[in-house]
């Protein structure tokens, strides 16, 4: 509950992402690796703002260890949360999107956990001005480790909780404990402090009919997608197309408004494109426990759960459907139309 000190309008109880990881954990590690990227998020935001005026707009001159081009940004907001993740006292590897090797804390200033994020996804909205955002998932390290990429090749139901902020006209970290609620907590600028705003859950019924998807690709999709997609735009209400090129925009719109975002595997790349650890595994925690459906569709001949999925290295991929179980449930029914055995819910 809220208390507002009389006559001022100020909540003196405020409901703190601090204060939420330890009444529900009672473990201090925890709330300290949570300050830990709540604090890289808050200079990201900060970074993210004063773009244009500090000239951080534009290429970097590199690569990431995926291929893409990196923005000045991206350099910047990797070496923001790999400070801030190394320095906690509470990590032992940590996984980025720009490195292409892990990151192996020093044996004195390791602790439990191990951290794969994507510190700044979407980044090549940035010069453009469109929301972008930061995604993590959390491993606690095997018993007897001394911190190794075994802790972290692990399938995503191993997470402990995992999240994502994004950055635009406010500040919203969205986060998950394993088997828990989806708690939404909105960056309070007057006292710098992620103060939990509300509950995420699927709407009631699917919520509206959005579908999110690279239609740049569908030459080389399979059959089905592309029949699935056209079955979206026809009809007396058909689909709204809504797709922004940054996943955690499109995520964050379909949990709230609800919708299947779509990025499958395709003749150009069977694996798909989006990364298993940074980006399907926390993604697909959160889709799970608001209520929807999170599917590789058609992965090396059959359907599963991205959950279940084990990387085989630490940038490995695959494909991505994810939403309210209204739409993942019709996308299945045109592979079952083509002979195809898929999940029931």
């Amino acid at each position: 509950y809220i208390i507002m000190e009389q006559g001022t309008g100020v909540d003196v109880n405020a409901p703190t992402l601090a204060g939420f990881v330890m009444q529900n954990t009672k473990d201090k590690d925890l709330v300290i690796l949570m300050q830990a990227i709540a604090l890289s998020c808050k200079q990201i935001s900060t970074a993210v703002k004063r773009a244009g005026i500090a000239q951080l707009y534009g290429l970097a001159g590199e690569m990431n260890s995926t291929g893409d081009d990196q923005k000045k940004l991206d350099v910047m907001s990797n070496d923001i949360m790999i400070n801030a993740l190394r320095n906690s006292g509470v990590c032992s590897v940590l996984v980025s999107e720009e490195d292409e090797e892990p990151i192996i804390v020093p044996e004195g200033m390791q602790g439990k956990y191990c951290v794969a994020f994507d510190p700044l996804d979407g980044s090549s909205n940035i010069d453009c001005n469109v929301s972008v955002g930061t995604i993590f998932g959390v491993y606690e390290k095997k018993e007897g480790s001394t911190g190794t990429t075994a802790d972290i090749l692990r399938c995503g139901d191993d997470m402990l909780c995992a999240g994502y902020c994004v950055y635009s006209s406010a500040v919203e970290l969205v986060f998950a404990f394993k088997g828990g609620g989806v708690h939404c907590f909105c960056l309070d600028p007057s006292i710098g402090e992620f103060i939990n705003s509300r509950v995420m859950k699927f709407p009631e019924g699917g919520g509206k009919k959005i579908f999110s998807c690279n239609e740049g690709n569908s030459e080389k999709w399979d059959q089905p997608i592309k029949d699935c997609v056209a079955a979206f735009k026809v009809g007396e209400k058909p689909y709204a197309a809504r797709y922004t090129g940054s996943m955690v925009a499109d995520i964050h719109r379909t949990l709230l408004y609800g919708g299947i975002f779509m990025y499958p595997a395709d003749k150009k790349s069977p694996k798909g494109k989006l990364r298993i650890l940074y980006e399907g595994f926390p993604m697909a925690m959160l889709i799970e426990q608001c209520g929807g459906i999170a599917s590789t569709g058609l992965f090396n001949g059959s359907f599963g759960r991205i959950l279940d999925v084990v990387p085989q290295h630490i940038h490995d991929r695959c494909p991505i459907i994810m939403g309210g179980e209204r739409d993942v449930v019709f996308f299945y029914d045109f592979y079952e139309k083509a002979g195809f055995t898929v999940p029931k819910s």
